[in-house]
């Protein structure tokens, strides 16, 4: 059987187009603006990944969801059809380690337990060929934006 067939996203993402391409320059200018604040930071890595995603094929199907137990980044479908809860961590520098290094093991807990919330709602009821936790690492150095996507991360 066809694994295309198995996802049904619940958000259609159409191709990339001309405008979608300047939309993610203009995040990445963004990013790299020193003028960025931190918290702005969080929210233009996560803006981003969503469109360097989409841009791949991916289909998005919810961002920034929250429960008691935490919050999900993105949560999308990949190519084959698998539900993908995506963390994304965004870093000027690798001071602390690199970015992916902030995803501990008590963190990959309480997004574990956020997914399972997440997949409880009945609004979130869909067909998949399967789960998995990836981390997007965004690093940014000397005007440079570098991407690590780390699929089955944890």
């Amino acid at each position: 059987m066809n694994t295309k067939t198995l996802s049904t996203p619940l958000v259609h993402t159409p191709p990339l187009d001309t405008r979608s391409l300047a939309n993610l320059e203009s995040i990445r200018k963004s990013l790299l603006s020193p003028d960025t604040d931190s918290r702005s930071l969080g929210n233009l890595g996560e803006e981003f990944v969503t469109c360097w995603l989409q841009a791949r094929g991916w289909n998005i199907i919810d961002r920034n969801w929250r429960s008691r137990y935490g919050e999900l980044d993105v949560v999308a479908f990949d190519l084959d059809g698998t539900l993908v809860f995506i963390e994304v961590k965004t870093r000027r520098s690798t001071t602390y380690g690199a970015p992916q290094d902030a995803v501990t093991p008590k963190k990959q807990a309480h997004l574990r337990s956020t997914a399972s919330q997440w997949l409880l709602a009945p609004e979130h009821r869909c067909r998949r060929t399967g789960i998995r936790f990836d981390v997007v690492a965004l690093l940014l150095i000397e005007g440079s934006l570098t991407i690590r996507h780390i699929a089955k991360a944890f």
